[in-house]
């Protein structure tokens, strides 16, 4: 991937006061105030779940399956990655979420951010050409690789939204536990109104024979995702996100 996600050394007075998102609400309105009411639901969530000031890079992975077609076309995934990027606003101060297009390999990377995000994932997706399959790992992967290379600090939260099971189970169940030693936490999203057996099975994988912490949640958005409430999303992703936060730094995995 090429995105740029290197963070400058930071000092002890760069540390965050409790509960201070990580861009102000200030920068937030001057720079997308589009994003001001979605920005102000995620800090709420956060706060609920006890998270606030929390600091961590977000990704959002993103599904161009074959059946995933009618989501890109009403703005259902356009919506998440809205969402994504106000939650990443609160917990990163780069104002950047690195996006990652997966099918049967990597369709395509790229970047959103507090000054270019609106009407953005239509296009790019469109651009990417061909549908493919659905390969989890190859985007994990990814993911894994960037966050490997980029020197960040603080842990990563995933976005990963699908609308179905992979095509390989095993590679998708194998780079899951293998990425448990990692700093970073899956929150996996589904969109339609499959039973997601798989998903709810990479959930509730046991540790600690399986993996070392459990670095996965999982929620179905339904049929229609753009009709869930910007407030129960929030809800859904950070729901086990604290949970995986205390467990992965009595492991020693996050540091702090």
């Amino acid at each position: 991937m090429a995105i740029d996600y290197r963070k400058r050394p930071r000092t002890d007075d760069d540390k965050p006061l409790k509960a201070t998102p990580a861009v102000s609400l200030e920068k937030v309105t001057s720079r997308a105030p589009g994003l001001v009411s979605l920005y102000k639901t995620a800090a709420v969530s956060l706060a609920k779940h006890n998270v606030g000031g929390q600091r961590a890079a977000v990704y959002l992975v993103l599904d161009r399956s074959g059946s995933m077609r009618p989501y890109y076309r009403d703005g259902s995934v356009q919506r998440l990655a809205e969402q994504t990027l106000a939650l990443a606003a609160n917990l990163d101060d780069d104002g950047v979420v690195p996006v990652v297009f997966f099918s049967t390999d990597i369709d395509g990377t790229a970047e959103i951010s507090l000054e270019a995000y609106r009407d953005r994932i239509g296009p790019l997706h469109k651009s990417m050409g061909h549908m493919g399959r659905t390969n989890y790992h190859v985007a994990m992967q990814a993911v894994i690789d960037h966050y490997a290379s980029c020197g960040a600090d603080d842990p990563a939260l995933v976005v990963f939204q699908t609308d179905g099971s992979p095509t390989s189970k095993a590679a998708a169940e194998h780079v899951l536990c293998t990425a448990a030693r990692l700093p970073i936490f899956w929150q996996f999203v589904g969109f339609g109104d499959d039973e997601f057996r798989f998903l709810h099975k990479l959930d509730d994988l046991p540790v600690p024979d399986r993996r070392v912490v459990d670095n996965a949640g999982f929620f179905a958005a339904g049929r229609t995702p753009k009709e869930l409430s910007d407030t129960d999303l929030y809800d859904q992703l950070l729901r086990e996100f604290p949970q995986w936060l205390c467990a992965a730094r009595t492991t020693g995995i996050v540091k702090g």
